[in-house]
């Protein structure tokens, strides 16, 4: 499955820690030691062995200086606890720096889903390399000045794979999924003596959830979890904190500016984007979330009138209100919002209706396989696909996405169903089903000192910036010392507009200064 292959640029053992022999014997003999812990305490019998994570030495060009570091692709076996037996091996790339004095900061990064494998954040905003057009360069904004970097690919994605087929749904899970993943942490540091170091987790869409409830499982056990970083995906903190109705309501300050990109705000509402979410913004608290209220009691006047303002300031057509809720779901906004079955608003980016394949796919590739040298002949899945492998029968199983059990507790398959369809409906993301698992709340509760940066696109279907302002200014103590909420020009993937990306990056060195 893996070719083995030496460090690339000499080979020496100049790993920057990534391995606590490595620091003593070089990384040659580092991965030697790995490989042989490793299978001594895999179980006679276990459906794949152990393989040794593949060392080279890097550099990468950060303003006007060359920083040094070590990258490391392996995977480790994630373990039934009570017979050793490896249920799955998880994937990862690592990035340290070798430094003097205390441990640096270890972030470790996924994206969502569920299903999805690590390479956007990797390669468009966090690592130490950056697509653009079809060949990947330095990034100048990489995390890994200010941090050590851990992609973590969750089983079903990148290189990942369950032991054995009947192993998959462990994974393919709400619950499974959060398990697993701080299995994959707490297995990671304590293979790479990193105990010491602060731990960061930084999450994307789904992977945001995953990491508000991975760092409150971290934390219950006692790992120092300093931050968390929730991109596009949530906060993880109860609803409470703003009345419903206005949380609601304000979601009209974000599609304001939508509809002024596509040309559907008469100028009078705003002749700018934020001028626009202003108007919309005061609109929504003095008219609309009283309405909403108080909407079984309005009369059919009053109707009228909410019905037709929200279009003016919205472009959703009139007719696709609902009149007796004055509302509409994301689905069916960016359905509407042109008026042409053929231009359906992106999900990701509402400014956009298509949304182009990465042309720099191939060159993920090359890297891994070949910068890299990690010689596997696994499909890279997310940016390879299933069909790119072997079938036994000859049809490649679903992926995770297909194959999820959202529910955190035990639901009926109806229960099931009408979530399932309700979400379908209305577009606005994955199906509710059972209570929240304790997330960013619970995990401030536990560390009152843990900085948390909750971080949104203005043109993202799936968020709400406005909401979130809401929310903020009604967090109670510590909570509000402890989450910042940030909003980005731009969409799910803000950080493809260059002037976000920039300013996601310095808020990001400020939050690893403030959890200092």
């Amino acid at each position: 499955m893996l070719k083995r292959s030496g460090s690339k640029k000499g080979g020496r053992g100049s790993s920057g820690g990534l391995l606590s022999t490595a620091r003593r014997r070089g990384a040659a003999s580092a991965a030697a030691v790995l490989v042989v812990s490793l299978a001594a305490s895999s179980p006679a019998g276990a459906a794949t062995a152990p393989e040794a994570p593949v060392l080279t030495q890097q550099t990468v060009r950060v303003g006007d200086r060359t920083l040094a570091y070590a990258a490391e692709v392996g995977r480790i076996p994630i373990r039934d606890v009570e017979t050793g037996e490896p249920h799955g091996f998880m994937g990862y790339i690592a990035y340290r720096v070798r430094t003097k004095g205390p441990p640096r900061p270890l972030t470790f990064v996924w994206n969502g889903g569920p299903g999805a494998d690590s390479s956007t954040l990797h390669f468009e905003v966090v690592g130490p390399k950056r697509g653009e057009g079809a060949g990947l360069v330095d990034n100048a904004e990489t995390w890994l000045a200010d941090t050590d970097l851990v992609f973590v690919d969750p089983i079903g994605t990148g290189f990942s794979r369950p032991a054995r087929a009947e192993y998959a749904q462990e994974f393919y899970s709400t619950v499974g999924d959060v398990a697993s993943v701080a299995e994959f942490v707490r297995s990671w540091r304590l293979l790479h003596g990193a105990e010491d170091a602060p731990i960061f987790l930084a999450g994307e869409s789904w992977g945001a959830g995953r990491a508000g409830s991975v760092g409150y499982a971290l934390l219950k056990r006692g790992v120092p979890v300093k931050g968390l970083v929730l991109i596009s995906g949530g906060s993880g903190l109860p609803a409470a904190y703003g009345a419903p109705e206005l949380l609601a309501a304000l979601r009209v300050a974000d599609l304001a500016p939508v509809a002024l990109f596509h040309g559907r705000l008469p100028p009078e509402l705003g002749r700018d984007a934020d001028a626009a979410r202003r108007n919309a913004a005061a609109w929504a608290r003095e008219t609309y979330a009283p309405a909403l209220a108080r909407a079984a009691s309005l009369s059919e006047d009053e109707r009228s009138r909410i019905v037709g303002e929200l279009s003016r300031r919205t472009g959703m057509p009139a007719d696709q209100i609902d009149r007796k809720t004055l509302a509409f779901g994301p689905r069916a906004y960016r359905t509407a919002l042109l008026g042409e079955p053929a231009k359906v608003l992106n999900v990701f980016d509402m400014r956009k209706v298509a949304d182009p394949p990465r042309a720099f796919n191939p060159a993920i590739l090359r890297y891994l396989r070949g910068a890299l040298a990690y010689h596997t002949d696994l499909p890279y899945l997310g940016v390879e696909g299933l069909r790119d492998g072997f079938a036994p029968g000859g049809k490649p199983p679903e992926g995770p996405g297909a194959r999820w059990d959202y529910a955190t507790a035990p639901v009926s398959e109806a229960e099931r169903a009408a979530a399932m369809q309700a979400a379908m409906a209305s577009g606005s993301g994955p199906p509710r089903l059972g209570p929240p698992l304790p997330s960013t709340a619970e995990a401030v509760a536990l560390n009152p000192d843990l900085k948390v940066l909750v971080a949104a696109g203005s043109f993202d279907s799936l968020n709400s910036c406005s909401s979130n302002g809401e929310v903020a200014r009604n967090l109670p103590t510590p909570l509000k010392g402890a989450v910042t909420f940030k909003c980005y020009e731009g969409g799910h993937m803000f950080y493809r507009d260059q002037p976000s990306r920039l300013a996601f990056s310095r808020d990001i060195r400020a939050l690893l200064d403030a959890a200092k």
